[in-house]
């Protein structure tokens, strides 16, 4: 039995059960690196280069974790859209000739190139190349790619639950459903999925504002279309997939009469953040606002302090409303 490597960071919090399913179903072991944690940020930060924003230097980390198996290849595709008239920042099109140019014992890449920017048609053919590489028949694959994009709904039908990306691939592999504590405040929360949902990244963000009583409303629980309708109302169209699901959810929850305040949540030296995360902060009128910005130098301390003030100043703008809403008289 072949065995491959997948690294658990950026878009593995979005296609995992895709690729695992379909690697598996034609009879081949799935690898997966551990969760980030400070080795792997450790270890990406002596690969990456300096300018490459903190989620690359972590994915870095988890190939350098990889490299350690023995594996006949690693999978590292070559994403540059997943929908017509959108792409994904320009990192992810050159992480195969990363990987090969700063980690010399990485195995052999399957790097494959998912382009959806004008057609399926280039993707097919990509497919048909990985069946040959596999050496399995047509119908094998297919059958093996329909059962991955079914798996993959499960967890995102999960995520429109209130669950993470992370927790819906846990309980999709059998762990047991996270409990949600009792809340009081909601607070969206925005920013890319490899960062948020990566414990090792945003210091487990989410988890410690459910224990501050906080229900947290994340873009995969949105109404899609809604969030594409917002999206569309500025002026031109954000080409970047992951940007425009960003400021669409932000002028969504930004209506909404059930959220308390907005957070987003941007990494250091990402190009995309540095402008939706501007575009968000001048569009939002109607909730509070925090902008966090992280990286492998941010302390958790400081983190922590901020997030805590921000829950504390929810609660108090609430009570001022509602006292606002008494008669003079008592």
């Amino acid at each position: 039995m072949k065995r491959i490597g997948i690294p658990h960071g950026l878009f593995y919090f979005y296609y995992y059960p895709l690729w695992k399913t379909f690697f598996e179903d034609l009879g081949w072991e799935v690898i997966t690196s551990s969760p980030s944690s400070r080795l792997t940020i450790e270890m990406g930060i002596d690969t990456a280069v300096d300018e490459a924003c903190f989620p690359i230097k972590v994915y870095m980390g988890h190939i350098r974790e990889l490299c350690s198996c023995r594996l006949d290849y690693l999978f590292v595709p070559r994403l540059v859209s997943i929908e017509e008239r959108s792409f994904i920042c320009p990192k992810f099109m050159g992480l195969p000739d990363m990987v090969r140019a700063l980690v010399e014992e990485a195995p052999p890449l399957i790097d494959i190139v998912v382009d959806m920017s004008k057609s399926r048609k280039g993707f097919q053919d990509e497919m048909k190349r990985l069946g040959r590489l596999l050496a399995v028949k047509r119908r094998d694959w297919e059958r093996a790619y329909q059962h991955g994009l079914q798996e993959l709904e499960f967890c995102r039908a999960l995520a429109r639950e209130g669950y993470t990306m992370a927790e819906a691939i846990k309980i999709w592999e059998g762990q047991p459903a996270p409990t949600m504590p009792e809340a009081d405040l909601n607070i969206g929360m925005l920013g890319h999925g490899y960062a948020i949902y990566d414990p090792g990244i945003s210091m487990d963000m989410i988890n410690r504002l459910r224990r501050m009583g906080s229900r947290v409303l994340l873009p995969e629980r949105l109404e899609r279309k809604a969030v594409e309708e917002q999206a569309a109302t500025v002026p031109k169209r954000v080409f970047w997939t992951l940007g425009r699901s960003m400021l669409g959810s932000a002028l969504h929850l930004d209506q909404r009469e059930d959220v308390d305040g907005i957070i987003y949540v941007a990494c250091f030296a990402c190009g995309p953040d540095s402008i939706i995360g501007e575009i968000i902060e001048r569009k939002i009128k109607n909730k509070p606002f925090m902008f966090l910005t992280i990286d492998e130098h941010t302390g958790e301390a400081g983190m922590l302090t901020r997030l805590e003030a921000f829950c504390d100043m929810l609660r108090r703008r609430r009570m001022s409303i509602c006292d606002s809403d008494l008669s003079s008289h008592g």
